[in-house]
């Protein structure tokens, strides 16, 4: 048993965070892997980790694209709740989620419990104001502001997006294993220039947060 998994999507954020985070990860006895791009294999692999490492926690850190102004470029914080779009019908202003549907995501059937669009994470007590932030999975990340416009009708609290949360909290929930999630802001959804992107910073302020939570 590990006492803590930390996960990445990408090797190009492990590449980023790894040496940031060695030392810290080693002392808490943990080990670093990836989960891999976008909530299918996210949540596959998350699966697949948790059933070899068998950790006590998971957290979950990476870069996220902001969906409004409340949280600046190259600066992290904690996401404890984490909502889904995209799983439904329709698309655009005709898209209804699974929920909208009638459709859990999933339902527990020890504790007959169904699980729909937003799913609740367990994160450091110490997180203040952000323990009020909601981050949005999606399948694919925003190409424009009318896409970003398109998640905000149905997600309004939702400040960030990433490709990964959502699948692997599910992944979590269903193993019974806590996870955090900590999301470095890199860009605004929807704006694809990368000169206008600070995945450096935001990877910076995400490890300190990674730090910090391993640590208490």
């Amino acid at each position: 048993m590990t006492p803590l998994l930390i996960l990445m999507p990408t090797d190009f954020e492990l590449q980023k965070l790894q040496p940031l985070l060695t030392d810290s990860v080693k002392r808490a006895g943990g080990v670093i892997a990836t989960c891999g791009f976008g909530p299918i294999v996210a949540g596959i692999r998350t699966t697949q980790l948790l059933a070899f490492y068998k950790p006590r926690a998971v957290v979950l850190v990476g870069i996220a694209g902001a969906l409004g102004p409340q949280l600046p470029i190259g600066t992290a914080t904690f996401f404890p709740r984490i909502a889904c779009y995209g799983i439904g019908a329709g698309s655009g202003l005709n898209f209804d989620t699974a929920s909208e549907l009638g459709w859990p995501q999933w339902t527990d059937p020890e504790f007959s419990q169904s699980f729909g669009d937003v799913i609740e994470t367990a994160i450091n007590s110490d997180a203040g104001d952000s323990t009020r932030l909601m981050l949005l999975t999606v399948c694919s990340a925003s190409g424009s502001r009318e896409d970003v416009a398109d998640r905000l009708r149905k997600f309004p609290h939702a400040v960030a997006e990433d490709m990964e949360a959502f699948s692997v909290a599910l992944a979590c929930r269903m193993a019974k294993v806590p996870l955090t999630v900590i999301r470095g802001i890199s860009n605004m959804a929807g704006d694809r220039d990368k000169a206008n992107w600070n995945v450096t910073g935001a990877l910076e302020a995400a490890a300190e947060l990674v730090a910090l939570r391993i640590s208490t």
